[in-house]
């Protein structure tokens, strides 16, 4: 397979199309690629030179690592479309089952091969034996070479990979990335669940730092009755992913803010002989008024006696205001 048409089909499949890994591997610095045409050539390598074969997709199983939120959208639909205009452009990839003869495992390809699932035809793949290490790293640099997972997504399998064991040296060169990178996505996971990143989805429109904010907020366990409120809520569940992360967001965040107690404004007041002392407290809501000194108390009867007629003075001018 030439070059140019492996770039070709990165650029007209709407999923997924290059990347695995260079071995041997020197430490993750080394082992990291860094742009989309250096990711290109390591799919070359698995792909060149190897005998393209057409296989019932019914015999192909999903990779062992999800590493998709989402598995409905407008670039899979856009997918199934191209593929039923003009076929199936770049083959997937695909391993030996290792444990059922006759059948094969996606490493990468799993929008493709769905695609050709709901088109009722076969699936143009490539075959090639590989241990796990090499599938799960081939797997990640594919997506990574497409920027075709969100942040979330690929915390997410970042987190999955260390669950199966692998050192961070894999999951960095899985997921091109360094390991400053690989830490801060395992701090998310650490704090958030994975339950609650399922409830959120891919959120495609959010940021890692956004995350990070959301992860601070939901690994509180003061928070976790306001986490499971929102979630429980059916309207949640019919936003969109990017909206569902922003309810949560708002709801956390507003719970996390410390009420503030609002102080009533004072204002004294004490007229020339000094015979009343006077103290007035507004907050907006609520008004009162106390005195004392010599003529406190029959200063208040002779207001007390007067209000009915205050308060029609009082319409008065908010009348004359509004006019």
């Amino acid at each position: 397979m030439a070059r140019k048409n492996l770039l070709e089909g990165l650029a007209d499949m709407p999923d997924e199309n290059a990347g695995a890994p260079n071995y041997p591997m020197r430490g993750a610095g080394r082992s990291l690629v860094r742009s989309l045409d250096e990711l290109a050539k390591q799919a070359e390598k698995f792909l060149e030179g190897e005998a393209v074969v057409d296989l019932d997709p019914e015999l192909v199983e999903a990779s062992f690592v999800k590493d998709r939120l989402s598995e409905d959208d407008q670039d899979f639909h856009a997918l199934v479309e191209a593929i039923r205009a003009r076929g199936q452009d770049t083959p997937i990839l695909v391993r030996p089952h290792g444990r059922i003869d006759g059948r094969y495992q996606v490493v990468f390809g799993h929008r493709r091969l769905r695609a050709a699932r709901e088109l009722g035809r076969n699936v143009r793949a490539v075959v090639k034996s590989m241990d796990d290490r090499t599938h799960v790293i081939a797997q990640g640099q594919e997506n990574s070479a497409r920027a075709d997972l969100t942040f979330i997504e690929r915390a997410l399998y970042a987190r999955r990979l260390e669950e199966l064991g692998y050192d961070r040296e894999v999951v960095s060169t899985a997921l091109a990335a360094n390991a400053a990178s690989v830490s801060k996505m395992m701090s998310v996971m650490d704090r958030i669940s994975p339950e609650v990143v399922q409830a959120i989805g891919p959120a495609p429109g959010v940021g890692r730092e956004r995350w990070v904010e959301l992860s601070l907020l939901a690994g509180k366990s003061a928070n976790a009755a306001s986490v499971a409120n929102v979630l429980q809520d059916d309207n949640f569940h019919q936003l969109s992913s990017d909206k569902r992360f922003e309810a949560l967001y708002t709801a956390l965040n507003k719970s996390a803010r410390p009420v503030k107690k609002t102080v009533a404004a004072k204002v004294k007041w004490q007229p020339r002989d000094k015979a009343v002392q006077a103290e007035m407290k507004n907050d907006g809501k609520a008004f009162s008024l106390s005195m004392k000194a010599r003529n406190a108390g029959r200063f208040g009867e002779f207001l007390s006696g007067r209000l009915d007629a205050l308060y029609e003075q009082f319409l008065a001018e908010e009348g004359k205001q509004g006019d």
